[in-house]
């Protein structure tokens, strides 16, 4: 089954650290992304760029309403997730907690629906 870990962090916190500290949280998700790969659960992942490139979209009264900036305002926001391949979420939720966000953020774990 696959399941999406949805990686949530305050983006601001990036750019407070060090570059020895950036190099080393870079280190740390590069080797994340290759034990999911080495372990054949990795179907996808990519980093996301800031919330204040995000545009919404909703329909009222049938019609497009587009708006810039994200849905909802809060202090974590969306950073990256992982598509990943798991048998249960047991292993699902083992795999998000050796991710590296989970150690200064949140990991959203959310089965995809099967076709």
């Amino acid at each position: 089954m696959q399941y999406l870990l949805m990686l949530y962090a305050d983006e601001s916190g990036w750019g407070r650290m060090s570059p020895a500290e950036q190099q080393a949280g870079m280190a740390a998700y590069t080797a994340y992304t290759a034990a999911l790969s080495k372990a054949g659960a990795l179907v996808g992942s990519n980093r996301l760029q800031d919330s204040d490139t995000a545009t919404t979209v909703r329909l009222v009264d049938g019609k497009p309403l587009v708006q810039d900036g994200p849905y909802a305002e809060a202090r974590e926001q969306i950073g990256g997730y992982y598509l990943i391949e798991a048998p249960d979420l047991d292993a699902a939720l083992a795999w998000a907690a050796r991710c590296p966000g989970a150690g200064h953020g949140t990991i959203e774990v959310r089965p995809v629906w099967e076709k």
